[in-house]
């Protein structure tokens, strides 16, 4: 199994509490992995589909 990794940090999300999973809201076929960093601080994410976050 391939470790999560948030997309905008890029960092590794193993043992982070406030990090969550979804998927996007614009076309429903990517995944989005954001840590609670990114969370936190609104740090901008971008889909492959080309849907930008957070609103």
């Amino acid at each position: 199994m391939q470790a999560k990794v948030c997309i905008s940090t890029k960092k590794r999300i193993d043992n982070d509490e406030g990090a969550v999973t979804f998927l996007c809201p614009k076309c429903g076929d990517y995944e989005i992995v954001r840590s609670s960093f990114a969370r936190v601080n609104g740090l901008k994410y971008t889909c492959p589909c080309g849907f930008e976050g957070p609103n």
